[in-house]
């Protein structure tokens, strides 16, 4: 049996520097990518959101993420919203947050009742 050759989209220092490694590390290496897909495809926890966001009952189209209500400012410094009073912010809107290559995003998802 030959060895088999990596993927065309493993770094060049991947590709020539797991070959020659031992079977033992090849195992660890194995394991550490499965926690790391595996963590990579977590929803956010609650802890991890803003204050301001205050999560709700996920819509269909949320897929993987938590989804929550918040109030947002405009970025318009001229907008009353900027004062930092949830009361004079816009919304609230709904967004998913997730993680994406163990980077916690947000994307706007819709205002509430508009599914």
């Amino acid at each position: 049996m030959e060895q088999p050759s990596p993927p065309a989209s493993l770094p060049k220092y991947l590709a020539e520097g797991l070959p020659k490694q031992d079977t033992e590390t090849l195992d660890e290496v194995q394991r550490y990518i499965e926690a790391l897909i595996e963590y990579r495809g977590q929803s956010v926890g609650i802890n991890e959101l803003p204050e301001t966001a205050d999560p709700v009952d996920e819509p269909d189209n949320a897929e993987n993420g938590t989804v929550v209500k918040e109030k947002v400012t405009c970025g318009d410094d001229s907008c009353k919203c900027t004062s930092g009073d949830p009361a004079d912010m816009h919304g609230p809107y709904l967004y998913r947050y997730y993680r994406e290559n163990g980077t916690m995003k947000s994307e706007y998802v819709g205002k509430p009742g508009s599914e």
